[in-house]
């Protein structure tokens, strides 16, 4: 009977500190919850759940975060923080996409800090709906604020080509940029890209004051 008794006890007690195991390790957790967790940098209470990042291009994005980590800071400066964009890779997918669109027989693609360039070679019969194609493949690569520009003035390809090595710090660059834009608007552009705006994806403003500033 003792040892029956014995027996149960320690049961018990295995029990109570086997519940007891998770709800210190929760308790942990959510004292933590303060701190931003990204998946592909975890702290120490996430090692176990994802040791194997390898934080890859096909890695999801993620963070999370509570008011505390707000409180205190400017939230301009939280908000304009520079996202790095990666726009050699970005020409590279639009290039990739444009080539194998109906009638494109190759393409080029320039992407700067706020505008995505592209010139390609087509036999289309109809240049305007090949343009809208073209302009529209390039801005669903793009971020949304970003402008497109297309010519199949294969000609203006060399021009494009001109600025792989140059950045948008460089002086003049932007002039150099939009006398290239002014010559590849001489090509169909395609429909309005959307109500608002034109056909490059500027709202009808900003193609006032460019109209204005013979960009």
């Amino acid at each position: 009977m003792k040892k029956a008794v014995l027996a149960l006890s320690l049961c018990s007690i295995t029990l109570f500190a086997g519940c007891s195991a998770p709800k210190e390790q929760g308790s942990e957790v959510t004292d933590n919850i303060s701190n931003p967790v990204k998946v592909n940098s975890p702290t120490k209470y996430y090692d176990e759940d994802y040791n194997n990042s390898t934080n890859q291009g096909s890695d999801f994005g993620f963070t999370r975060m509570d008011s505390t980590n707000i409180n205190g800071k400017n939230i301009a400066n939280v908000a304009n923080e520079n996202v790095a964009i990666d726009r050699e890779q970005l020409a590279s997918v639009i290039t990739s996409l444009t080539a194998s669109l109906p009638n494109v027989k190759r393409a080029a693609s320039l992407v700067t800090d706020e505008d995505v360039l592209v010139v390609y070679e087509t036999n289309s019969s109809n240049r305007s709906e090949t343009a809208d194609q073209v302009k529209r493949t390039a801005m669903s690569v793009v971020p949304r604020y970003y402008h497109a520009y297309v010519s199949d003035d294969w000609k203006l390809a060399q021009d494009i080509e001109n600025f792989a090595t140059r950045g948008s710090d460089q002086n003049n660059i932007d002039h150099t940029i939009d006398k290239t834009i002014q010559n590849m608007l001489k090509s169909p552009q395609g429909k309005d890209y959307s109500k608002g705006e034109n056909e490059n994806g500027e709202m009808i403003h900003q193609k006032d004051e460019r109209m204005n500033t013979n960009r």
